[in-house]
């Protein structure tokens, strides 16, 4: 039998990637729960919503009557967990809603996942979670944890939740721990998209301090791909790094971004630092190279050529998303549009 896959949080960017992906090269179904909060667009999903293989729910997977009514409704046998509040800027302004979702709708997915006997939760993280780096070093898979933002404290709780019910429990459950992503349908609020639109109309780029922090960049498709490498072939109880071996100061990626437009370097605007802001980011990915064989495929300067040409080419799908509630939130954070 195929698995029947309870995909959460598959209306966002990673989440619909990975759902357009397995439903291209795997034999399983899939519904995907989502709340369609301001990051979560339908219209991510467009190409396969008519797929039989494929059922939209709109919920939140704090509801744990509806996560387990979907369960046994639909014969589902393991949960990928995408869903969560992510934007670190967002939560300096309200941590309450990471807390409600990261921490709180993650204990939900365990406790189903233990009340009804599932094969298997992957719990989808970040490298957020270890806090910062010095010049030099990476983050391992034991690294301690030691988050810095309201944001990544709340997804830091949700993993200790998932390791604290596997140790008491025996749940099956696994962690990955994943470095910045990049790619289509990103929501502008994030670095890449945000530059990229904001250079196509000539607007400033707003960088935090002097743009010399540093991230590890990775393509949306290579951190699907490795996500499904880890459902199928990880051993549970595990935490695995993911990486793109690409790490760039965020001025660097913004120069990039503008190099491939023909914008000029003026239009960068150096902007008040955020409380908080982590200095640099590095993953070791050695662990999923050597025991699942798995090795990030995109390079960078040709992911985000391809990026950009994204944006350009869907500018109905850019006007859609940054309306309403995004620009008040654009408005308070940078000043005017």
């Amino acid at each position: 039998m195929n698995d029947v896959i309870l995909v959460t949080g598959g209306a966002g960017f990673i989440g619909s990637c990975f759902i357009r992906h397995i439903l291209k090269t795997e034999e399983v179904s899939i519904v995907n729960l989502d709340a369609l909060t301001y990051a979560g667009n339908p219209e991510n999903l467009k190409s396969i919503e008519k797929n039989p293989k494929y059922t939209f729910v709109h919920g939140s997977i704090q509801d744990a009557k509806l996560v387990k009514s979907i369960c046994e409704k639909y014969n589902v046998n393991s949960i990928i967990n995408f869903a969560a509040e992510s934007h670190v800027d967002r939560s300096i302004m309200n941590a309450h809603p990471f807390i409600e979702t990261n921490a709180l709708g993650t204990l939900v997915l365990l406790e189903t996942v233990n009340e009804l006997k599932l094969k298997l939760m992957l719990h989808v993280s970040t490298d957020e979670v270890y806090g910062t780096l010095g010049k030099s070093g990476k983050f391992t898979e034991i690294t301690p944890i030691a988050p810095n933002s309201p944001y990544s404290a709340s997804k830091a709780s949700s993993d200790l939740l998932v390791n604290a019910f596997v140790n008491t429990f025996g749940t099956p459950a696994l962690i990955t721990r994943c470095s910045n992503n990049y790619g289509p349908y990103q929501f502008p609020e994030k670095l890449i998209p945000l530059m990229i639109l904001n250079a196509l109309e000539d607007k400033p780029l707003p960088v935090y301090g002097d743009g010399l922090n540093v991230r590890d960049w990775i393509h949306v498709q290579d951190h699907c791909e490795a996500i499904w490498t880890v459902y199928k072939n990880g051993e549970q109880g595990q935490v695995y790094n993911i990486g793109g071996n690409c790490e760039l100061t965020n001025v660097d990626v913004v120069k990039t971004i503008l190099d491939h437009l023909n914008k000029p370097d003026s239009l960068i605007n150096f902007i008040k630092d955020r409380p908080g802001h982590d200095r640099r980011y590095a993953m070791d990915i050695e662990k999923i190279s050597y025991e699942l064989d798995w090795e990030p495929r995109y390079n960078f300067e040709l992911g985000i050529e391809e990026t950009i040409k994204w944006y350009i080419d869907n500018p109905n799908w850019c006007n859609n998303v940054r309306t309403g509630a995004y620009r008040d939130y654009y408005k308070k954070q940078y000043g005017e549009i």
